[in-house]
């Protein structure tokens, strides 16, 4: 029986995190933790690293040797069991690649997305028939099964958008994309139906890219970056035909944020991209 990786999460990486400083004020090295607990030097650098979860006797022998009582220790205990907690995740059958569950764990505990495309309507504002469609697509290995359960995981990812607390979605796209009939005249009116309507929520920004801005710094590729706040560090990541790309370095945030300001910039107002939704719709039913 084979066994899922561990995928990343925001607390993942926060009690990573801790340890680290925790270790680090403890003036020790990964050998002397190693030695001091018996806990395998690759398992604890795995541990550190976000890659492996620990269990709660592995984690309280490191808290044990850092010396955490009270408030704190019961946090980072709750915050590994939190961890652990996949959600509807769970429940898919056949299940779902592990970076794609890796990016929804993300999306799940993120505050902010700012998300650029230039091919497609982004994946939380796209209808069940567009998301259909847009999956079929997919290389030829994935079986009508794994094609349904990515559309399922797409439908009920958008319930981030609502809620008491919803996510906050600042969407930029190619003007191509309100123009590709994608599954046909019938699923893109629909589809241009629903970008009207979100266009309208208060945690929802759309803008487009017109043909006239001629050459920008989007044409490179598609993108999103997740914000988290609360001192978590932010997340970018890029889709890619073999496999997908989270980038965490300070450099790569700070450079995909220029380029979503660039994008910001030379893309119509929120005003404007409704008025061009709405014009394209019209010419479709016509």
């Amino acid at each position: 029986m084979s066994h899922r990786a561990v995928t990343p999460t925001v607390r993942l990486r926060r009690l990573a995190s801790q340890l680290r400083k925790l270790r680090a004020a403890s003036n020790m090295t990964r050998d002397e933790v190693a030695e001091a607990t018996g806990i395998n030097g690759v398992t604890l650098y795995r541990i550190e690293a976000a890659r492996s979860r620990p269990q709660v006797r592995t984690l309280k022998a490191l808290l044990d040797l850092y010396g955490v009582e009270g408030p704190l220790r019961d946090e980072l205990l709750a915050v590994l069991k939190e961890s652990a907690e996949r959600g509807w995740l769970h429940a898919f059958e056949p299940p779902l690649p592990d970076q794609y569950t890796a990016y929804i764990g993300f999306e799940q505990e993120a505050r902010r997305l700012l998300n650029y495309e230039s091919l497609f309507v982004p994946g939380l504002l796209q209808t069940e028939d567009y998301a259909r469609a847009v999956i079929r697509c997919m290389p030829p290995m994935a079986t009508p099964e794994e094609m349904e359960a990515r559309v399922e995981a797409r439908r009920r990812r958008q319930s981030l958008l609502t809620g008491e607390r919803p996510l906050h979605l600042w969407a930029i796209f190619d003007e191509a994309v309100l123009h590709r009939h994608v599954g046909g005249r019938d699923v893109m009116r629909a589809q241009l139906q629903r970008l009207r309507e979100v266009s309208e929520e208060p945690n929802i920004t759309l803008q487009v890219v017109p043909y006239g801005g001629g050459a920008h710094a989007g044409m490179h590729g598609s993108f999103i970056l997740m914000q988290f706040g609360e001192g978590n560090e932010d997340v970018i990541y890029i889709e890619g035909m073999t496999a997908d790309v989270f980038l965490e370095n300070e450099s790569d945030i700070r450079r995909y944020s220029l380029v979503f300001e660039h994008l910001r910039a030379v893309a119509v107002s929120p005003e404007s991209t409704r008025g061009l939704v709405e014009a394209v719709l019209k010419a479709e039913l016509e």
